[in-house]
This record gives structure tokens, C-alpha cells and sequence, in this order.
């Protein structure tokens, strides 16, 4: 533990940029969690229909939309939204993508030859045309979109997993607990899967930017949450629409929480990956 301590404290010395994105990512999220609770109306804060489409002021620092609904905490709700989508699609990808490649690598013949092929299959098909399908079969239900990212954003983590299970079952201990009648599960659990952790943990934080801005895209195509919720891909369409008629705080601001997020992810991705490589 110790030892991991040092290596992160090391890296975020080394590289400034992850650090950056550490300290830039956690005021984020803070001012994302806490500044909508201090306004009673949550989602609907700060309504004032006197001043509709109002650019940037002091009283709406990201201005008002064609409601009078306050860009700023619409921002804020909307990235709190689109990371928890985010996330818990990661979770699922990577649970899917470790039980998967885990299985298929470990008993390995022909149901591994099968398993893989199947990925093969699924990799030949249009990802975002199996997400937008997804959505209009099953409907823009909150928990339905992250299901359907989920379903098809797998594979990668089935693939790598698969591979390194391979290569971890020959290991000896793995030999000295069969001889000992461990059972499958006990040896996937307690020894191939602990093995993982690293790999499980950077892959999660690698998926989750990517899956930040798949639900963006979809939700742009109008394939999003259902209103009155919005995530940020439904802020930045509403924006686009706006933008021609020349009300462009509606779309700009969206749009930079947007970049602001990813690159912090990005980087904050980045640096995991090294951290666990030179562990």
C-alpha cells in the first residue's frame, strides 16, 4: 500500500498534467454536486421568465434559454446526469467484459473458440447503429441508455481480459490450487480475477470518458433521456438549434463542460495507466 502511495504521489509530481486534471476535475465535480442543492427548485432553478434567451449577466452568468431557465445550473445538472451514465455504464461494461473473457479464457478450447468468434461477430457490426437500435427498441428510459451502451461497448475489455487470463492459468499457484480441489470458482475469484485488478480498474477509467461521449453523441441525435431531464448531448442540440438565431451562450457553455470534462478524464485516465504499468 505503501508502495502504491509512492508511485502515485511520484507520478503526479512527474506529470503535471495529470495533476492538473486532478485538482480541475475534482472542483468540478464538487461544484457539480453541490452548487444545484443550494437552489430549492433543483432542475428548474432559477426560472425568470421576465428575462428569457437573456445573454450572460451577473444575476445568469451562463445566461437564461427560451424558458428563463438558468444555463448554468441546467449545465451543472445536466453533467452530473451524463457522468452517472458514465459511470455506471463502465461498471457494466467492465463486469460484462471480465466475466466474459475470464470464462472464455480459463476453460479455453472450443467454447473459448466459440466466445471469440462471437466477439468477432459483434465487432463487424456498426457500434453506434447497435446503440441507437437499442434506444428505439427499448425506449429513452434513464436506465435503458446505459444498458444499451453497456451492451455493446465490451468487447475490448473481453478481449484484453481473455488474454491475460491465458497467460495467468498456467501460472503455478493456479496448478498448486487445483491440486488442492479449489473449485473453478474459488480459483476465478480469489486468483485470476485478484490478478486483474489493475487491468479491471484502468480499463474502467478508460471507459469512461469514452462512454461520456458516446451518450453525449446519442443524446445530440436525440436519442437521450427523455425531458425534463437533460444530459449534456441534449443541452448542446438545443444549443445548435439556438446558435443561428444568435443565441450562442445556449450552446458555447454546454459545449465547453463538454471538452472540459473529457480532457480531464483523458488525462486522468492517462496517468492510472502508468501508475499500474510501473506497479
Amino acid at each position: 500500500m505503501n508502495n502504491l502511495k509512492y508511485i502515485i504521489i511520484n507520478e503526479l509530481k512527474k506529470n503535471k498534467a495529470t495533476l492538473v486534471a486532478t485538482i480541475t476535475f475534482t472542483i468540478l465535480l464538487l461544484v457539480i454536486l453541490i452548487v444545484p442543492k443550494l437552489y430549492p427548485s433543483g432542475y428548474f432553478a432559477l426560472t425568470d421568465y421576465d428575462n428569457t434567451n437573456c445573454p450572460p449577466t451577473l444575476k445568469h452568468i451562463f445566461g437564461t434559454d427560451y424558458l428563463g431557465r438558468d444555463v448554468f445550473i441546467r449545465v451543472l445538472e445536466a453533467s452530473k446526469l451524463s457522468l452517472e451514465i458514465a459511470l455506471i455504464s463502465a461498471i457494466v461494461v467492465v463486469v460484462i467484459g471480465t466475466t466474459y473473457g475470464v470464462i472464455s479464457g480459463y476453460y479455453g478450447g472450443k467454447l473459448d473458440m466459440i466466445m471469440m468468434r462471437i466477439v468477432d461477430g459483434l465487432y463487424s457490426l456498426p457500434f453506434i447503429f447497435l446503440c441507437i437500435l437499442l434506444v428505439a427498441i427499448f425506449g429513452r428510459n434513464f436506465y435503458l441508455i446505459f444498458v444499451a451502451i453497456a451492451c455493446v461497448s465490451w468487447l475490448d475489455v473481453a478481449r484484453v481480459v481473455r488474454g491475460q487470463t491465458l497467460e495467468i492459468k498456467n501460472k503455478e499457484y493456479i496448478e498448486a490450487a487445483k491440486i488442492m480441489g479449489l473449485s473453478d470458482f474459488t480459483i476465478i475469484t480469489k486468483h485470476i480475477i485478484h490478478n486483474l485488478r489493475g487491468t479491471i480498474l484502468i480499463f474502467m477509467t478508460l471507459t469512461i470518458p469514452s462512454i461520456l461521449y458516446t451518450s453525449t453523441f446519442l443524446g445530440f441525435l436525440g436519442f437521450g433521456v427523455q425531458p425534463p431531464l437533460a444530459g449534456l448531448g441534449e443541452l448542446i442540440s438545443e444549443g445548435s438549434a439556438n446558435i443561428s438565431i444568435g443565441y450562442w451562450w445556449t450552446l458555447l457553455f454546454p459545449c465547453l463542460f463538454m471538452v472540459l470534462l473529457l480532457l480531464c478524464l483523458n488525462f486522468l485516465s492517462n496517468g492510472i495507466k502508468n501508475i499500474f504499468d510501473t506497479k
